[in-house]
């Protein structure tokens, strides 16, 4: 009989333990059925740190590095590819291209063409095709080129940082077409941080921009001749003779109280973006921008776009469409969990992708310092929210399985919310003016394929947020990725027609009893017992690594945030887990993040600031733990927790 318990027990546990004790795959898992990333190989001598890629004419790789070098990978799709030194010299080259049996690539002043003349694989001419001043600011990196049809170039130069973004010298903050001959043409301005840019087959221009001043939150922009894409430091050089806009820098008003599409509305010249990718919650630092060229040989996403984040190390995927002559479209999750932060994509002859990347001095989730990696389509088709399109009173969604239809026309099935961003000079932008719309109908297609929604509350110029949690295929799979975000800049026919909901304004805060921002008037006079002064430094990091306090002791903490980007401080419990912990429930936080200041309720949390941006500080207050121990200092600003933390030592 005992015997029999114990086999029963065992039966149970074996039933049971999956549903009680197990535990779900984990994001990065659920890809890698669909999407395998793999290593190419570095030699331990070689600091691979990637700025640009491009294809020989033979199949060999070339890449670019921030330390000046080019290398050329012979056989890069094998376990065992080889590295030679193509050139080195240079300074910071953050693009390459490949095109009439030489390298094209741009450093931080100029665009220079390399060609081997005796074939050894070496450069032996370094020619300067066209150069533009510097400042020695470290923040004036330069991007390209990327090629047109008739072998003319594009290139994207990045503002220096100073008091937010300056161009302190001519062009910082342009778009420029260069051609094989040396002829330059300023393209638009308004560009911040531009390392991401492409173009498409219709020969259009588009570019990624980064949180910062000006900018609240990543987005694409497409870009034509004369556009202002909203950073207003490029103006300077509108006087040019060269320059294809008249508008000044004094035209553009600070604290208009408006958002970036309102505001194109009174200046004709500045381009609301086409796709916006919420900060935080669709990366962090947007970068390279790769079309799906494959003719459906790396899923089902042909004529798509994959869009680069260095700061998240992952991919987005972008479905644009042009509406009344305007691009716009959904961005939605691709692929996460890269080694490194992706700074550049291209396509190798098999149809793989090949990553680019790096981190040092903008670190990254990925841990490694730099990589270079495959992302391989396995041949399954995830179940995945293929298209997104605007109708004049809803969306259609097109899926890339049949949906299961009696979900799929259940209108709680999907739930959507609208947001938008303000347009100002301060650094980043909180979510503004959140709503829900509510979905009045869902026609599925006889196919299964498509649904129509029919929205109340739609928002021209606002970003909405698609959510379908529990929608499965007719073989009863979850989506891959439930959520899409769709940039609303126009509708078909030009008239909004989706019935409009009563907007309920109020100013919402949610109390945070952990941050405490005023002196306790408990503690009198003498005020606190320590006072800590903690800064920032490049690379994510706070200035001191260790701090030692006592117990039970009154502390008056500041951060310092010289820094270019949104920090902020966390007092951590012990334990060498608990800051990672508390920035994963930060990430979690989605649309809230902004107005909790991404700190969880956690009793993990014992005091915390909100978020401080550059060049800012904010003091706080609180009592050291009564327990001697190791406790921790951490910044939960998506994806900074992972090197951004500072030991606590209370004795």
């Amino acid at each position: 009989m005992q015997k029999f318990k114990i086999v029963l027990l065992v039966i149970l546990v074996f039933c049971v333990g999956p549903i009680t004790f197990g535990q779900s795959k984990s994001t990065k898992e659920k890809e890698a059925v669909y999407y395998k990333i793999v290593d190419v190989p570095i030699p331990e001598d070689v600091k691979l740190e990637v700025g640009g890629l491009a294809l020989t004419d033979d199949d060999k790789l070339g890449v670019s590095t921030r330390r000046g070098e080019v290398w050329l990978i012979d056989k890069p799709y094998s376990k065992n590819p080889s590295y030679k030194r193509f050139a080195n010299g240079l300074h910071e080259a953050l693009g390459l291209g490949y095109r009439n049996g030489g390298f094209y690539l741009s450093q931080r002043g100029e665009l220079t063409r390399l060609e081997d003349k005796n074939g050894d694989d070496e450069a032996d001419v370094y020619k300067t095709i066209f150069s533009w001043p510097l400042s020695g600011n470290y923040h004036d990196y330069s991007y390209g080129p990327k090629f047109l049809d008739n072998g003319d170039m594009i290139v994207t130069l990045n503002l220096s940082w100073l008091d937010g973004g300056r161009s302190t010298v001519r062009w910082r903050g342009w778009m420029l077409k260069i051609t094989p001959e040396g002829e330059m043409t300023p393209i638009a301005t308004g560009l911040r941080s531009p390392a991401g840019f492409g173009i498409n087959p219709d020969g259009d221009y588009f570019y990624t921009e980064n949180q910062g001043d000006w900018v609240g939150s990543g987005r694409m922009t497409h870009l034509a001749v004369g556009d202002f894409a909203g950073h207003p430091e490029g103006l300077k050089w509108s006087n040019d003779s060269k320059s294809p806009l008249s508008l000044k820098l004094e035209d553009i008003e600070d604290k208009s109280g408006m958002t970036l599409y309102e505001y194109a509305k009174k200046v004709p010249e500045l381009k609301a973006p086409a796709i916006w990718f919420p900060h935080t919650i669709l990366g962090i630092s947007t970068s390279d921008i790769l079309y799906d060229t494959t003719q459906g040989k790396f899923g089902p996403f042909e004529g798509q776009q994959f869009i680069g984040d260095q700061g998240h190390s992952k991919i987005m995927r972008v479905f644009m469409e042009k509406v009344n002559g305007v691009y716009q479209g959904a961005a939605f999750p691709f692929v996460e969990g890269f080694s490194s932060g992706i700074l550049r994509m291209i396509w190798g002859s098999d149809n793989s992708m090949f990553v680019g990347m790096t981190s040092r001095g903008w670190a990254s989730t990925g841990k490694k310092v730099f990589g270079l990696q495959r992302l391989i389509w396995t041949g399954k088709t995830p179940f995945e929210i293929k298209t997104m399109k605007a109708l004049d009173d809803g969306f259609e969604l097109e899926f890339t399985k049949p949906i299961d239809k009696k979900i799929g026309s259940d209108i709680s099935t999907y739930k959507m919310a609208t947001f938008n961003y303000k347009y100002h000079r301060t650094y980043g932008s909180p979510i503004i003016d959140q709503q829900n719309a509510m979905i009045h109908n869902a026609e599925v297609s006889e196919d299964g394929l498509t649904v129509k929604l029919t929205v109340h509350g739609m928002r021209l110029g606002y970003i909405h947020q698609i959510e379908i949690p529990k929608l499965t295929s007719v073989s009863g799979d979850l989506l891959l990725h439930n959520k899409g975000y769709y940039t609303l800049n126009e509708v078909p026919g030009g008239e909004l027609k989706s019935m409009q909901m009563e907007i309920k304004k109020s100013d919402k805060k949610i109390e945070q009893p952990k941050r405490v921002t005023t002196m306790p008037s408990a503690w009198g006079e003498d005020g606190a017992d320590e006072k800590i002064v903690l800064g920032t430094v490049p690379g994510l990091k706070y200035d001191t690594e260790e701090i030692t306090i006592t117990r039970n002791s009154k502390i008056q903490l500041t951060l310092n945030n010289n820094d270019d980007m949104i920090h902020n401080v966390v007092v951590t419990n012990q334990g060498k887990e608990t800051p990672l912990k508390v920035g994963e429930m930060a990430l979690g936080l989605g649309l809230e993040g902004p107005d909790l200041n991404y700190v969880p309720f956690s009793d993990m949390v014992l005091a915390h600031s909100g978020t401080v941006g550059p060049e800012d500080s904010e003091t706080i207050y609180f009592t050291s733990p009564s327990e001697p121990g190791e406790y921790w200092i951490v910044c939960t600003f998506p994806g900074h927790a992972f090197t951004m933390r500072t030991k606590l030592i209370v004795k």
